[in-house]
């Protein structure tokens, strides 16, 4: 069988080294390309020392030379969205952890994919630890009417609230078929955090941190914590080789891991 050749766009950033790095790791892989914004023309040496692949800032030059199977994608909304528009006309699937997606721009992608007959997989977090945590949550806000989220990042994460904290805090809010409780108070704080379907989501931004996210719900006499802590960022790289491997055989989008992990239908 053919290896999957997939080209990186972010190549230069953090998760764009762990994300070359872990392609080379992989059977039935092969980096074929790489694109970023800092790049200057040239080639870029793979992690392993197998060789090089070409590296530039121009995507459609990197997808036109190389003929990738699959563009990876994690940098920022303004970059991913051109993105789309460039590789979906060329044929090329999509597997996109971009954070700050507007709901609009996740159906843009959608129609993209399906005109173009490619496919896409788009999920606010690749982590499997993280995808368990927000399932189990949804399975646990059936039951506690009280949630609130704390989500705790690196200084130099673009969004806040995370996406994750905000799709944790809807997807609670749909298992559970109506808002949370909002506890009652004598006056409006600040301190509060920003109120989802009645879910208070408080966010953290220090040097040290990576990325940690705690679902705490509570109801009479009781709460119940959940938490998940990404200690490195190779724990998104399962995540990432999976939505390779799955995004080849489809057409159309699929946006969430817990699909891929069979925890929801895809709709």
């Amino acid at each position: 069988m053919e290896p999957i050749k997939v080209a990186v766009q972010g190549a230069l950033g953090k998760m764009g080294k762990e994300i070359t790095s872990a392609l080379c790791r992989e059977p039935g892989m092969q980096l074929v390309g790489a694109v970023d914004i800092e790049a200057r023309e040239g080639s870029l040496a793979k992690p392993d020392g197998s060789g090089s692949v070409p590296l530039s800032s121009d995507l459609d030059s990197i997808l036109k030379g190389c003929q990738p199977d699959v563009l990876v994608d994690f940098t920022i909304a303004q970059a991913t969205m051109p993105a789309v528009h460039i590789a979906a006309p060329r044929g090329v699937n999509l597997v996109i952890g971009t954070t700050g997606l507007a709901a609009d721009e996740i159906k843009e992608i959608e129609s993209l994919a399906i005109a173009y007959q490619v496919g896409a997989v788009v999920a606010p977090n690749f982590a499997l630890g993280a995808v368990l945590m927000v399932h189990l949550a949804k399975l646990a806000a059936k039951y506690l009417d009280y949630a609130e989220i704390i989500e705790l990042h690196h200084h130099l994460k673009a969004d806040a609230p995370s996406g994750t904290a905000l799709s944790t805090a809807r997807m609670m809010a749909e298992a559970r078929g109506k808002p949370f409780c909002v506890p009652e108070q004598k006056q409006a704080a600040r301190s509060r955090g920003e109120q989802v379907e009645g879910v208070a989501i408080h966010s953290v931004r220090l040097p040290g941190l990576l990325a940690h996210q705690e679902v705490i719900l509570g109801g009479p006499g009781q709460t119940l914590s959940i938490r998940h802590d990404t200690i490195s960022r190779e724990c998104f790289m399962p995540g990432v080789i999976m939505a390779i491997k799955k995004v080849v055989g489809h057409k159309g989008l699929i946006y969430g891991l817990d699909v891929l992990l069979g925890l929801k239908e895809s709709t």
